[in-house]
């Protein structure tokens, strides 16, 4: 039986090391259930989450990230009061902070489609959509996860960082979408790992403090759309 409800919870700003550890409850509880269906005739529903957070200031890096792409050391870290994370999820290196909308999409993919790639693909959908409800043209960049602006040009600046870690077809982690983002925090690492491209938020290109809970509604409407997903607040 597929369940195509997703839970939503909005978590507020909660430290990256709690919010990890929430992840790995309900995702560790999913699997379970899945074990516990593969032994009944009558399997019942697994469950879908989406919870959206703020993180104070955080560098995290994940399995393949390279440690020479953060550019403070321990030390400046602490001065400028940034904590630093080993993940278990996919990507190089990024940052979360205030004014950022992080998404972390806790699904049975065997509820959806049980592709990564196409996975990847749609979360990056929800947030060109999104996007381009504020008249602005998001796109994707062959080989590097993310939505990015003005690509294959000069000015290519990224606007959204992605990492997944996904086991039994159950996702965790998810996207990073700069919103109200201070954008000098980027300058202490190189972002994803990649060099020569910059990194923007919603508010820096259209000059203006954005409303975070109208980014989020949008995400929500686009994340029903994509993933044709029942939304249960």
């Amino acid at each position: 039986m597929k369940n195509k409800n997703v839970k939503v919870a909005d978590w507020g700003l909660l430290s990256y090391q709690r919010a990890w550890q929430r992840q790995e409850e309900y995702f560790s509880h999913i699997i379970a259930s899945k074990r516990e269906n593969r032994k009944l005739e009558h399997p019942f529903p697994t469950d879908n989450h989406l919870f959206f957070v703020t993180h104070p200031p955080v560098f995290t890096i994940g399995k393949s990230g390279k440690m020479e792409h953060l550019l403070l050391n321990e030390k400046e870290l602490a001065t400028k009061g940034i904590s630093f994370y080993k993940t278990n999820r996919g990507g190089d290196i990024t940052f979360h902070g205030p004014g950022q909308i992080v998404g972390y999409p806790l699904l049975d993919l065997d509820n959806f489609f049980t592709d990564i790639h196409r996975y990847l693909r749609s979360l990056e959908e929800v947030i060109i959509k999104t996007l381009a409800d504020f008249g602005i043209d998001g796109a994707r960049s062959d080989g590097e996860t993310g939505v990015w602006l003005d690509l294959n040009t000069a000015s290519a600046r990224k606007i959204c960082a992605m990492g997944v870690r996904a086991s039994r077809w159950v996702t965790m982690h998810g996207f990073a979408f700069n919103v109200n983002t201070d954008l000098s925090y980027f300058d202490y690492i190189i972002p994803c790992g990649i060099q020569g491209k910059g990194v923007t938020s919603l508010a820096n290109e259209l000059k203006e403090q954005m409303n975070e809970q109208e980014v989020k509604d949008k995400l929500l409407k686009h994340f029903k759309e994509v993933f044709q997903a029942e939304i249960i607040n």
